[in-house]
């Protein structure tokens, strides 16, 4: 049937089918702005302003796209994004300019649909209060920014269009000076002087060039990029609706594909007849175990070789969890593939089925894995895929002399990653013959290696491409569904379209391990720790994928925190019939601070002593080595560390006066006799995370000069929000002397990049920026001899500097870079200016942070609120503070759902319960508490410009410090989240 739609003013006749979806119709005609976020509106992904009425301006309402029929908007007007602005940039409307500015735009999935909830209040109320702008925004669900930023921008535009003037940004940013080693100025290398130490305000910066600055810039160094709020490179077309994600993309003859899944959470296939999908007119391939050669692999997308055990195949005859993989298809339209799965009729052989790891653990419990053909699998029998055991020291004896010992017991939850934009990936067959992935993945370089050998090809005829990501937080730290969406292109000889849809995304993506954990702890007589024990279980689900691993950071973190004499760390890592955990943002630490800080909490107040004077006794200091770095790795050998730097003194300090500390000691502020039923309470949480794998990561980056002297940087690393591809451009525009405009990014690719292991660790700013600092060196020091000897007459090379786009002499003499570049290709000893590097570190200097939480706990219901999360965190140098503050910002407020409200439900048969987003509750803009977010600078040597990580730290310590505000309000000491209303409830009536 045919309609007609305008669409930003543009008149569309269509040709729809009944049951086509407007989402997928605005797609058909290029609005790309427009995105599938859920199948039933909830993440608001899909809204675009709609009318029926266009002769009337003011009737355009936010509409969810996604949950209408197209038939249904026939004669409608709809603006989307692209609406907004004209191509060029500079007719940006007020609302993209400063979703741009304020770094409100992280992955920018939910860009567009915020945009236009921004402007469907804005038209109708052009001076809204926060309040009225939480509530507008609050049907798009974000999961990166915390929505700290994306308000502030809507509040600003608003102003900008009544014509106000506009204050600068602000960020809370302060340094340590005292807190390691900071850089001397150039002076002092020089003449020997006294070492740098940094002024108030935002730290001046060591630039790193290999070229020595000129005498005449004697005063201490400053950075005009680095440590400076540049506007990510990738703002404007985010902000902008292009077509940047894996799935905008259109292809000649593109089929679909789905899934089908298993209903059973422990079965055997006896057998599948998919005749009737095949002979389904539409259908291409439909692909069961019976058709894929068994290839065992390991899913998670980890460095070679990947840590075992390997137990999973393509598809396979046996499946292990509700939502394991039983069969594929590829037909013409999604419509179609849904009617091709309904069509495949399985016959299973029930099995037993066990959802508890230690029940999995006793003899007689259902052996999930009993194939012959997995590797290195711990213990199958008894369902303990990996089993770790590590000590230091010797621990039952410090426990034994111990002045107090003490021992306590934690649970943590299964939660998901709940990225907005689903797993989705795009294969073809290029001209060459060569398979073409184009995926939503953090590690294009691993999934390229990964899936060689699951479809039979050499990893020569494959190419990874990695467009922008609309949210990762690890959980595409995995090769999900490539495989499957290869097989069919394979099968089909066509271009084959994958997604997920938001309940596979439970079922069968990735979520965050479970855990028990114990922990026993002694001390000597002056409160200082002289041995830790512990002890934790953790479900696996149906794969061991990330469990070695994730667990190994989990005991590391545990023991690390603290200076530790003796430890001792034990784990089983244990397989049950429910979907997989892996890698998320944290990946182990998240499990083990809540215990960690939890437990020195309470071993502090059993001995009567104050918690945060016991904890500032024993917290690693600069200086202390961290035994456990050697003893654990991260599943291979581990390199010597030393704390070389640290700010959590200064973190500690700065977090409680913004969060009011004080106030705890105030019997008046903690009960509010206006609501005496509620409690009130201030937590603490002490944390510290890693920067990179020590020995293992590495990053490289290839950076050429044009003719007009801009640069393009090649890197491998994978930006999935977090900002990194402007934190690499703005380390090689600090180092070659240009403004960020002057450095063009491209990442991801394998073809065209260079290696990369991904982005995941915390290491691509410490890593990859190690990498980048290096080629941008090298290309310096070009760049300066060329001039040295044809462009500046007489000049030392060792006395000549970048700056301000010029190659600058002592004597007041300049070159422009695009004069060297003509000069270099064209004119006198001819020869490409260019570097590439590698960079690599034995080192991971850990970033430190002190979270605050402030609650109140209503005595009646149970419910926990949270007021106020402030995270001061040192993270070396900040190269981008406004990227910096949205990491730590949208890290909090996971965190939070950690801490009170997420956790994937199940019934008796293993089901998850909660496969939407309207029953698994993330934080929408109107349901956040007051976020803080500083930055204790310190300088970190090791790392490019000072820096260490950021984007993983802030998803530490909200948990803990939630219930150390819960213990503070009310007395109760609760051992296991989410805070529930329910759990919290019956903690207090006992």
């Amino acid at each position: 049937m045919n309609i007609v739609l305008s669409v930003n003013g543009v008149e569309h006749t269509i040709d729809v089918h009944p049951g086509e979806l407007l989402r997928t119709t605005l797609r058909r005609l290029h609005y790309f702005s427009v995105k599938h976020g859920d199948e039933t509106g909830e993440s608001g992904a899909d809204a675009v302003l709609f009318t029926l009425t266009p002769e009337d301006p003011r009737s355009y309402r936010l509409r969810n796209s996604g949950v209408m029929l197209a038939a249904q908007a026939d004669g409608a007007s709809i603006v989307t994004v692209e609406g907004l602005s004209s191509p060029r940039n500079e007719d940006l409307h007020p609302l993209q300019e400063q979703f741009a500015q304020t770094g409100a735009i992280q992955c920018g999935y939910c860009t567009p649909a915020q945009l236009l909830a921004a402007k469907d209040l804005l038209d109708r109320n052009p001076d809204p209060s926060e309040e009225q702008v939480r509530e507008a925004i609050a049907g798009v669900l974000c999961r990166c920014t915390g929505y700290v930023k994306p308000v502030q921008a809507v509040l600003r535009a608003a102003a900008q269009m009544r014509g106000e003037s506009l204050p600068p940004l602000e960020f809370h940013l302060i340094n340590a000076p005292d807190a390691g080693e900071w850089p001397t100025s150039d002076e002092d290398d020089r003449d020997g002087g006294d070492r740098y130490s940094p002024p108030e305000g935002p730290a001046p910066v060591q630039t790193k060039t290999a070229v020595k600055t000129a005498p005449a810039r004697l005063a201490a160094p400053h950075t005009a990029v680095v440590n400076k709020p540049e506007v990510k490179v990738d703002a404007i077309k985010l902000a902008k609706g292009r077509a940047v994600f894996a799935d905008d993309v259109e292809m000649p003859g593109m089929l679909h594909g789905g899934l089908l899944t298993s209903p059973h959470a422990h079965a055997r296939i006896l057998s599948i007849d998919k005749r009737k999908a095949e002979a389904l007119p539409g259908v291409h391939a439909v692909l069961t175990h019976e058709d894929v050669e068994r290839v065992m692999y390991a899913s998670g997308g980890q460095s070679y070789p990947q840590p075992p055990p390997y137990d999973q195949v393509s598809l396979d005859a046996k499946v292990r969890h509700v939502g394991d993989r039983v069969a594929v298809v590829a037909a013409e339209t999604p419509e179609l593939v849904q009617q091709a799965l309904e069509l495949i009729e399985v016959e299973y052989e029930v099995l037993p089925a066990v959802f508890d790891p230690a029940e999995a653990m006793q003899p007689g419990a259902p052996v999930i894995h009993d194939e012959p053909d997995a590797v290195d699998i711990h213990d199958a029998e008894h369902n303990i895929a990996v089993h770790i055991h590590v000590d230091h020291g010797d621990v039952d004896a410090a426990l034994a002399n111990a002045h107090f010992v003490y021992e306590s017991e934690y649970r943590v939850p299964q939660v998901q990653q709940a990225h907005i934009e689903p797993h989705v990936v795009v294969t073809w067959w290029d001209e060459d013959d060569r398979l073409v992935i184009r995926t939503s993945t953090q590690v294009p370089f691993h999934v390229r290696r990964m899936i060689a050998p699951l479809i039979g090809l050499p990893v020569r005829r494959i190419r990874v491409v990695k467009p922008r990501i609309g949210g990762g937080f690890g959980g595409k730290q995995e090769m999900l569904i490539e495989d499957l969406a290869a097989h069919l292109t394979m099968a089909t000889g066509r271009p084959v379209r994958f997604e997920y849809t938001r309940e596979q995304e439970f079922t069968s993506a990735r979520s965050r391990h479970p855990q028990v954990l114990r922990f026993r702890s002694g001390v000597d007589e002056q409160g200082k720790l002289v041995g830790m024990d512990v002890r934790v279980v953790a479900d696996a689900g149906a794969y061991g994928t990330h469990g070695l691993t994730v667990q190994m950071v989990t005991g590391f973190r545990a023991l690390s925190t603290y200076w530790l004499p003796a430890a001792r760390f034990d784990c089983d890592v244990v397989y049950t019939n429910k979907p997989v955990p892996g890698a998320f943002r944290g990946y182990g630490a998240p499990q083990a601070l809540f215990g960690l800080e939890q437990h020195m909490e309470e071993m502090a107040l059993a001995m009567g002593a104050d918690p945060l004077a016991f904890k500032r006794l024993n917290w690693i200091k600069v200086g202390q080595e961290m035994p456990m770095a050697v003893a654990m790795g991260e599943g291979r050998d581990g390199f010597p560390q030393t704390v070389r730097s640290s700010g959590l003194e200064e973190c500690v300090q700065e977090g409680a006066k913004a969060i009011g500390w004080e106030r705890r000691d105030d019997p008046a502020w903690k009960t509010d006799p206006e609501r005496p039923w509620i409690k009130r309470g201030i937590g603490l949480a002490i944390c510290m995370h890693g920067t990179g794998i020590a020995g293992l990561d590495m990053g490289a980056a290839s950076l050429k000069l044009n003719d007009d002297g801009s640069f393009n940087l090649l890197i491998g690393a994978t930006d999935l929000g977090t900002g990194s591809d402007t934190v690499l451009a703005q380390i090689a525009a600090e180092s070659l002397g240009v403004p960020l405009e002057q450095v063009i990014v491209y990442s991801s690719d394998t073809d065209f990049t260079p290696f990369d292991t991904g982005a995941y660790a915390s290491s691509t700013t410490y890593i990859s920026g190690g990498a980048v600092l290096k080629a941008a060196e090298d290309v310096a020091r070009q760049i300066i001899e060329h001039t040295a000897k044809h462009l500046i007459e007489g000049a030392d090379p060792d006395r000549l500097w970048l700056e301000d786009g010029l190659v600058k002499s002592p004597d007041g003499q300049s070159v422009s870079l695009e004069t060297v570049a003509l000069h270099s290709i064209h004119q006198e000893e001819q020869h490409q200016i260019m570097a590439t590097a590698s960079h690599m570190s034995y080192v991971s200097p850990p970033p430190f942070a002190a979270q605050y939480a402030e609650v109140e706990v209503d005595t009646e219901t149970g419910q926990v609120t949270a007021k106020k999360l402030v995270m001061a965190v040192d993270c070396g140098i900040a190269i981008n503070p406004v990227t910096a503050t949205g990491q730590v910002e949208g890290g909090m407020l996971q965190a939070l759902g950690y801490a009170l409200s997420e956790n994937m439900a199940y019934d008796e048969a293993g089901r998850v319960l909660n496969t939407r987003f309207g029953d698994y509750r993330i934080y929408a803009a109107d349901e956040t508490p007051d976020l803080e977010a500083i930055l204790v600078q310190t300088y970190e040597p090791s790392g490019p410009f000072g820096a260490k990580a950021i984007a993983e730290i802030p998803m530490d310590g909200v948990a803990p410090a939630i219930a150390s505000a819960v213990f503070d309000a009310t007395g109760v000491r609760m051992c296991e989240i989410p805070v529930t209303p329910e759990r919290m409830w019956q903690a207090m009536t006992g």
